[in-house]
């Protein structure tokens, strides 16, 4: 007969916030069993950062988060703040790096396994135990705790945490899980979909780019309001890089993107210069200089600038400012969860709190993590996310 255990805590998902919410508790003296289908914990956080893991931003803010619910965050970030993640990393002698501004990585001997072997070495100390390739087949309400049928066998708890995060990349075991739980308890569930995620283009538009596929480039995009500036990737498929990503989560099907190829640079000053100075050259000779080759032998393609820049009228070189600032293309769709680093939408907020993660409608429940209704830009802020919901629901599960 299957084997019944009770336990204090059950946390499933062991990602980032499960095991920081496991280890948080155990130091409390709870007894903890942290769960996961997986045959390894930590798997996106083994594969974020290209391997060196972005684990947090310096200059978090609620700011950097999309919620239906944006006042969710905020206790929540100034609990565990990004400083609190650093100092345990300096504790176990990880060395880190600040890529861009605020942006901090793994050193160049350390990779993404360094912050799971960390996590995993600090659970240990606390006492929690990990079981993994265990799939939790029915939750139950019991009294003032909860009965869980699982691959190996019954639990019973009297806390129960779910962080099993969103649907994206579902290659990494991701999977709707925690939206079903909260729907069974009741909880209402945001519709959700991809975001951070790279933009397909139509069939016509990625022949005429399939060219630049490899080749990045400096860009500022714009669509609904918002405005990223970083580096744009040319792809076989369509567009990504940070740029990209970045205003993914803002993009609706069917808008159109606004793309400025050379924001820092006032163009129409710099090409009336141009051709003052150098009257018989082209503008691909000054595109040059300011954009990758293939970039630039396209957008002459593109836009039919023919001819010496000497016989380009100021109206007409304001136009191909216009042209190089105001490039707009309207994407095909996104690559979907298969590629997208978080899941937009989620368990609404607005029924668990948020001191405590716990519902407020099921004593003993409680959500963290990607799963919620709260998503971070780019850089570092959903590993933050996810130290924060771990920590603060640690303290009382």
């Amino acid at each position: 007969m299957p084997k019944t255990e009770s336990i204090d805590v059950v946390i499933i998902g062991a990602g980032a916030a499960g095991l920081m919410c496991a280890l948080t508790a155990g130091y409390r003296g709870r007894r903890v069993l942290l769960l996961d289908h997986a045959n390894k914990p930590g798997k996106k956080i083994l594969m974020s950062g290209g391997g060196r893991c972005n684990f947090t931003h310096l200059h978090t803010t609620p700011g950097h988060f999309r919620s239906d619910n944006p006042a969710f965050c905020i206790s929540a970030l100034r609990r565990y703040t990004p400083h609190d993640f650093v100092e345990l990393v300096e504790r176990h002698g990880i060395d880190y790096v600040e890529k861009a501004p605020g942006q901090l990585f793994c050193g160049d001997d350390f990779k993404s396994r360094a912050i799971v072997r960390m996590l995993l070495t600090e659970c240990e100390w606390a006492g929690v135990t990990v079981r993994l390739d265990t799939s939790v087949e029915s939750i139950e309400r019991l009294g003032e705790g909860f009965a869980l049928r699982t691959s190996g066998g019954t639990l019973h708890c009297e806390s129960l945490v779910i962080a099993s995060g969103g649907l994206s990349v579902p290659t990494m075991g991701a999977s709707g899980f925690g939206y079903q739980v909260a729907r069974q308890f009741g909880l209402e569930v945001l519709p959700t979909r991809a975001g951070l995620v790279p933009f397909t283009l139509h069939p016509e538009q990625k022949q005429h780019f399939a060219p630049l596929s490899g080749v990045a480039c400096e860009v500022a995009v714009h669509c609904r309001g918002q405005r990223f500036q970083e580096p744009m990737l040319f792809t076989h498929r369509g567009l990504s890089g940070p740029a990209m990503l970045q205003i993914s989560s803002f993009w609706e099907p069917g808008d159109a993107l606004c793309v400025d190829l050379l924001p820092s640079l006032p163009v129409a000053s710099q090409l009336s210069h141009y051709r003052n100075r150098q009257p018989r050259n082209t503008l691909l000779h000054w595109l040059y200089q300011q954009l990758p080759k293939r970039v630039a032998q396209t957008l002459v393609e593109l836009h039919q600038w023919d001819g010496p820049v000497q016989a380009y009228s100021n109206e007409q070189l304001q136009l191909v400012e216009q042209q190089l600032r105001e490039w707009a293309i309207k994407p095909a769709g996104t690559e979907g969860y298969r590629t997208a680093e978080v899941t937009l939408g989620g368990v609404d907020t607005r029924r668990i709190s948020s001191k405590t993660f716990a519902c407020d409608t099921v004593p003993g429940l409680y959500f963290i993590g990607e799963v919620l209704d709260v998503t971070g830009e780019l850089g570092g802020f959903n590993f933050q996310w996810a130290w924060a919901s771990g920590f603060c629901a640690g303290q009382v599960v």
